[in-house]
This record gives structure tokens, C-alpha cells and sequence, in this order.
């Protein structure tokens, strides 16, 4: 028995202006068959389960490219090409493989490819029409038919943030193995739900749903149920949310119980939407509060969905309010990072920070801060993985605002991004952070409220205002009724 592993991974936001290229993935991670021999990772951890699954088993196992690159525009022709003509020439190089897993985002455009994910499967297919392939997929996925047509499995993270992509790995492996033996014969279908929203899934309406598809899973003949939130900055045909269900032999099952879920779904949409409030409001309630620290999601800067990570809004409404004994960031800055390491720790310069990229950014801010501290080699949990850094600089101006720069563009995921540095969080009244949900697990357990902030920017979560040419703009929240609309 030969198993062959692989993953590409990024989340693309079609509407930003950095492309993302090789240097994307070999600044974040890039291993050419290595992968398992290092720490894992978010988009990695699978691979390190399948091997251990395959080998214990006494499988043959053929690990190809792992690839991942922090979320930003279009992947560069060159680039996707280069990566997927390797894992195909690895894959031709093996002699082919009975069973092919692959871990991948579900949300990668090209240029020219809008559904990566579908046109990497696609010629897998067509290269070993009698291989078994499984993919795993990000929850934020645009989950397209051409996948559906030549994949034999798909099952996607169920957990927003995600903290379950050791589970799904392992029931991706066992769902192979059992189908490779002739136990089961898993026939997936889809439904969709015509919604384009954020979901967190660790309270109310939409844990319950989540409980609810891990229920249904128990149920005689189904055999995987989940659901693809889509990635709403990422405008393409198939951007939407969509219910996937396996069943054992039965198409019927399969697309009756994807229809249900995607029916409930919709009539409690209201229940499960992001919950978010504006710039100035969340401010009058952080500094209203009593004790601290509250703690600010700046949801519309969210690199991990594509924003540049150096827009200044929150920052300039923290200086315009006097607002002290304040954390923010993380800022992504290389320039300024270059700047405050050349004059090291202690100094105080004159600084033009974040406000570069694009519209996005908003404007430049001038300040004059102090150079409170400079580490690099620095790493944040994201669940079992740690993720990179870069260099970082704590910065204090005068009015006692601590600000978190580096120069790796990455989301905030936990505290430690800040206290790595010396800055306690436990002693402020207000913390920002730039990140959408992937941080509120382990901030929840310091912060005294969290405030889920729909501040401007490349991530801003307006979804009835999203500027789609491609995806068609009959979806809730854009129409009422997006059921009611015949096709």
C-alpha cells in the first residue's frame, strides 16, 4: 500500500492588491517533502497524522510539497504552476499511489485558475483515474463541483477558530481506509445555502449547529456531514456557503440531508451572523468600562484574510481620544521595523508608521515613540502549531500606548505575541488587536469583554456591500430572500 501527502495552502482575497508569489510561501513555509520532520503547523498537522497512520499500518508513505503562504491577493501564474507541476512530477515519480491525501485551503485563486484546489485534483485525476483521493479543506472554502466530480472524499475543519485539524485528519485517514479496504462506498453531494457571512463557532446558535452536523453523523449511513462557510473576499462563481454530506452508497441520503442542513442553516441566519459594532461606538464602550482590559478586534486589518496589516484607523482613533495604558497591533511595518533596529532598543525616534499599502491602509501616522524592545525568531500558538513572527518592536509614545510593529504580515492569534515582548496585558484597560476570530479563544480567558470591532479595511465585515463581479449578488445579507430568487 502507498500513500502520497501533500498541501498547498492559502486563503486568496481577490480584491488586494499585493500578489502573492514564491517568496509569499518561502517567508511563511515551504518544505519540498520535508514537512513531517518539522514542528507542525495549522495547514501541516496532517500530514504529520497521516504518516504516523500510514506507517503504524505498514504502509509505504510519499510526502510531496508543503506550501503555505499568509493571506493577500492573486497567486502569481508562475508560482501555481511551479507548485502544482511539483506535486504532480512527484506523484509520476512515485509510480502513483493507491491512496492520495492532500491538505488544502479551499479559498486559493491564481491568476487565471480561480478554483486551485479543483484544477490541482482535477489533473491528479486524470493523471491516476484509479487512485483514491481525499482532500481536507479549510473551513473558509469555495467548495466548487469540479472538486465534488474527482475528489472521493472531502471533509472540511469544522471549527472556527480552528482548533480541530488533528480530528479532521484523523477521520479524513480513516474515512480512506475504510473506503480503500471496500468497508464503505462514500458518495458526497452538496446544498447551498445563498449566505455570505462570518461564523464563530464556539458559542450560541452556531455551536449548536455545528453539535447538531457531529450528531447527524452518527446517524445509520451517514458517514461525514460539514459546511463550507466560504470566504467572502474572495470573488469567485462558487463564494458561498455550502453543506456537504457523505453518505454510504446513497445518493439520495446524501443530497436530502444537504439540502435539510442548508435550509436550516438559512432560517437561523440572523442567529449565527457576526455580531459587530463600529470604530467610535466600541471605543465609548471600552473606555466606559470598569477595569480592564477590554479588548478590540480591528476585524477590517485581518491579514489572515488578506488586508495589508498596516492600516491606521484604530490607531489614529486611539491617538485622537488620548486614549493610555493601551496595547495595539500587530502593525506590519518593515520599514520601520528596519528604522527602530538600526538605532536599537532605548531610543526615540520620529517615526511615519503603517498607512502604506494601498487605500486600505488609511493614512500614514507621525509619532515620536521610544524603542522599548527588538526580538526576533518569535512564534505564536495557533493551536498545537506555532506560527512565525519575524522581527518584532515594542514602541511607546508619550501618552503610554504601547504599539506591537513587525515586519511579517501575520494576524494576532494569542497574548504571547505581546507578552513575548514584556508588554502585560493583564495591566492595560484597553487592548487591539488585528485579527478576526482566530485570537478570541485565549484572549477570552484575560479579557474582561470582547468587542468584535467592523473598523474599515480589506477584511471589513460589511458582506451586503462586497463589490462582487463574478459571484452573483443574490445572497443574503445583499437580498432578503436569495431561495426565493429563481435562477
Amino acid at each position: 500500500m502507498k500513500l502520497f501527502i501533500a498541501t498547498l495552502s492559502t486563503e486568496t482575497n481577490t480584491f488586494s492588491p499585493m500578489p502573492t508569489g514564491i517568496s509569499c510561501y518561502q517567508e511563511y513555509f515551504v518544505r519540498h517533502g520535508t514537512a513531517t520532520q518539522d514542528a507542525p503547523m495549522l495547514m501541516t498537522e496532517a500530514l504529520h497524522v497521516w504518516r504516523d497512520r500510514a506507517e503504524a499500518l505498514g504502509w509505504d508513505v510519499v510526502e510531496s510539497l508543503a506550501a503555505n503562504a499568509e493571506p493577500a491577493g492573486l497567486t502569481t501564474a508562475a508560482c501555481y504552476t511551479a507548485f502544482k507541476a511539483e506535486i504532480l512530477d512527484d506523484l509520476a515519480a512515485a509510480g502513483g499511489a493507491e491512496i492520495i491525501l492532500l491538505q488544502l485551503h479551499g479559498a486559493m485563486v491564481a491568476e487565471g485558475v480561480d478554483d486551485c484546489e479543483g484544477d490541482l485534483c482535477s489533473a491528479i485525476r486524470e493523471a491516476w483515474p484509479d487512485a483514491l483521493i481525499g482532500v481536507s479543506l479549510d473551513l473558509h472554502c469555495h467548495l466548487t463541483q469540479a472538486l465534488l466530480n474527482v475528489c472521493d472524499l472531502i471533509i472540511m475543519f469544522k471549527e472556527y477558530p480552528h482548533d480541530d485539524a488533528t480530528p479532521r485528519a484523523e477521520e479524513l485517514f480513516e474515512l480512506a481506509r475504510r473506503t480503500y479496504t471496500g468497508e464503505i462506498k462514500p458518495i458526497i453531494r452538496m446544498a447551498e445555502c445563498h449566505m455570505v457571512e462570518l461564523y464563530l463557532t464556539k458559542s450560541g446558535a452556531m455551536q449548536r449547529f455545528v453539535d447538531d452536523m457531529q450528531d447527524l453523523e452518527q446517524q445509520p449511513g451517514i458517514l461525514s456531514v460539514s459546511l463550507a462557510h466560504g470566504f467572502p473576499w474572495g470573488d469567485v462563481v462558487d463564494m458561498d456557503a455550502r453543506t456537504l454530506v457523505i453518505a454510504d452508497g446513497d445518493a439520495e441520503m446524501a443530497q436530502a440531508e444537504a439540502d435539510r442542513l442548508a435550509q436550516e442553516f438559512f432560517a437561523i441566519r440572523n442567529d449565527v451572523a457576526c455580531k459587530t459594532v463600529g470604530l467610535e461606538k466600541a471605543l465609548d464602550s471600552a473606555l466606559a468600562a470598569d477595569g480592564g482590559p477590554v479588548v478590540l478586534a480591528d476585524m477590517g486589518d485581518n491579514s489572515g484574510g488578506g488586508a495589508p496589516g498596516d492600516s491606521t484607523f484604530m490607531l489614529q482613533a486611539l491617538i485622537a481620544r488620548g486614549v493610555r495604558n493601551a496595547a495595539t497591533g500587530i502593525y506590519w511595518d518593515p520599514m520601520v521595523v528596519r528604522a527602530c533596529s538600526d538605532a536599537g532598543e532605548g531610543a526615540k525616534l520620529t517615526l511615519r508608521l503603517g498607512g502604506k499599502t494601498c487605500q486600505d491602509s488609511g493614512e500614514p501616522v507621525d509619532l515620536t515613540a521610544q524603542v522599548m524592545a527588538i526580538k526576533s525568531g518569535l512564534g505564536q500558538h495557533l493551536g498545537k502549531g506555532l506560527e512565525p513572527l519575524g522581527t518584532m518592536v515594542w514602541l511607546r509614545t508619550g501618552g503610554e500606548l504601547d504599539i506591537l510593529v513587525n515586519d511579517f504580515r501575520t494576524q494576532v492569534y494569542h497574548p504571547e505575541a505581546f507578552e513575548q515582548m514584556g508588554i502585560n496585558l493583564a495591566n492595560k484597560s484597553l487592548v487591539t488587536v488585528k485579527s478576526l476570530f482566530h485570537f478570541y479563544a485565549p484572549f477570552a480567558e484575560i479579557a474582561k469583554e470582547i468587542i468584535q470591532v467592523a473598523t474599515p479595511g480589506g477584511t471589513c465585515p460589511e458582506f451586503a456591500e462586497i463589490p462582487y463581479e463574478k459571484r452573483d449578488l443574490h445572497y443574503w445579507p445583499r437580498v432578503d430572500d436569495p431561495f426565493a430568487i429563481k435562477y
